[in-house]
């Protein structure tokens, strides 16, 4: 139910007022360090939640299941463009290098959408899955044996960032320099630290790329997508190949990693993965679930005022969906999760993640041979002593320290 007619087009004239209540902030440490318990102090407030992002920038966060795939279906009314919320967003805001307008899949609707997302497709289906597992031994080869001699590592610095990075720096024929420079601007953006620079560091390393491609095109994702008839022009090209690698790298880092401390720390999940009754992708799965890499996504910003159930959301004000919130919804919940992929840890409908398989597919092949060369692997203290990092949007530790018998380096290809 919107508030608009059958058509879906002229605004009702007058309505009851938006829903008003207490602001959640995702922003703060007690957030970042058990995002679980703020989502059930919220359960009592309804499906849909007043929240902050940050100081001055309200927004609402959907934490209910049913109410999160009606959203997410339902573009004509929830549509993911961000413009008119940005024209009057505090302009020294550090959400919007993060929430801003791009020229890209992610922050389009309609026609511009569909036309962006055509040309992602388009590459990722050119991309062979054999040869990312070549690529993915490759590069954790290179780096389990270089701490695998010490019996000690951070598999965050020392493993899963490194690997993510290089993989899709070489899916998407980025220079080692300005992958490095790409990550690093993100990671400002992700963290709301820095931000602003952090976006300009980011842009200046794709345009560097684009223009490398565009002289000398290879067998990779950028080169595909300047292959593509819709012809995008630069700054197109350039918010393309930056969404590839930001959704690339960053979430698939924090999916290794929160699946490696679910199978480290959970009997039930390591038992089983040991034995053979369970598969390193139901563990992938059950984390999808329970700490999606992506907590909080799938922003929109409804042009006129909707009613979802009884609750009026604002015009152009951010609608947040708690991907983890939805998952572990206990309306929803219940039973044995084993083989259910009904998470919303990909989003869904139209914006829905094109490139899952390919994620899972690096996240998979990256635990699996880091378990299978040091299987008794364990982490250095208790689950409850990690440093979860601060950020409205992702579930990412800051480190994950771990020990394991020390050995001489190894052939894993």
């Amino acid at each position: 139910m919107s508030a608009t007619d059958s058509q879906g087009e002229s605004p009702i004239a007058h309505g009851p007022p938006v829903s008003t209540g207490p602001q959640f902030r995702l922003d703060s440490p007690s957030f970042a360090a058990d995002p679980h318990r703020a989502y059930e102090s919220m359960r009592p407030h309804g499906p849909l939640v007043p929240i902050e992002l940050s100081p001055g920038v309200p927004a609402t966060l959907v934490i209910g299941y049913q109410v999160a795939m009606q959203i997410l279906n339902d573009e004509l009314h929830f549509p993911a463009d961000p413009r008119r919320w940005e024209k009057n967003a505090p302009a020294d805001s550090p959400m919007l290098p993060m929430l801003g307008y791009r020229q890209n899949a992610l922050r389009t609707a309609g026609v511009e959408h569909e036309r962006y997302r055509r040309t992602i497709i388009a590459a990722l289906d050119t991309v062979d899955l054999h040869k990312v597992h070549d690529t993915v031994a490759r590069a954790a080869e290179a780096l389990i044996n270089k701490f695998c001699g010490r019996g000690t590592a951070d598999l965050h610095t020392d493993y899963a960032y490194p690997l993510t990075f290089r993989v899709l720096s070489e899916l998407m024929g980025f220079p080692e320099d300005a992958a490095a420079a790409a990550y690093e601007g993100m990671a400002a953006m992700m963290e709301g630290v820095g931000a602003e620079a952090g976006q300009q560091r980011f842009v200046e390393a794709l345009i560097g790329v684009v223009q490398q491609k565009q002289a000398e095109p290879g067998n990779d994702l950028t080169s595909e997508l300047l292959k593509h008839p819709d012809g995008l022009d630069a700054m197109e090209m350039v918010n393309q190949a930056a969404l590839l690698f930001s959704m690339g790298t960053e979430p698939t880092c924090n999916l290794i990693l929160n699946t490696l401390l679910l199978l480290m720390t959970d009997d039930q999940y390591g038992g089983q993965l040991l034995s053979g009754a369970m598969s390193t992708r139901d563990a992938i799965d059950e984390v999808l679930f329970e700490d999606p890499p992506l907590a909080n996504w799938c922003v929109s910003y409804p042009r006129q005022p909707q009613l979802v159930g009884d609750t009026w959301l604002p015009a152009d004000q951010p609608v947040v969906i708690s991907l983890a919130a939805c998952n572990n919804d206990p309306t929803v919940v219940g039973g044995d999760r084993k083989g259910n992929r009904s998470h919303l840890a990909w989003g869904g409908g139209p914006h829905g993640c094109p490139a899952q398989n390919l994620a899972q597919t690096i996240a998979a092949q990256a635990i699996d041979l880091l378990l299978d060369a040091l299987p008794e692997i364990q982490p250095q203290g208790s689950a409850q002593q990690l440093q979860w990092r601060q950020g409205q949007f992702h579930r990412a530790l800051a480190e994950l320290p771990v020990q394991f018998p020390a050995c001489p380096p190894m052939r894993l290809v």
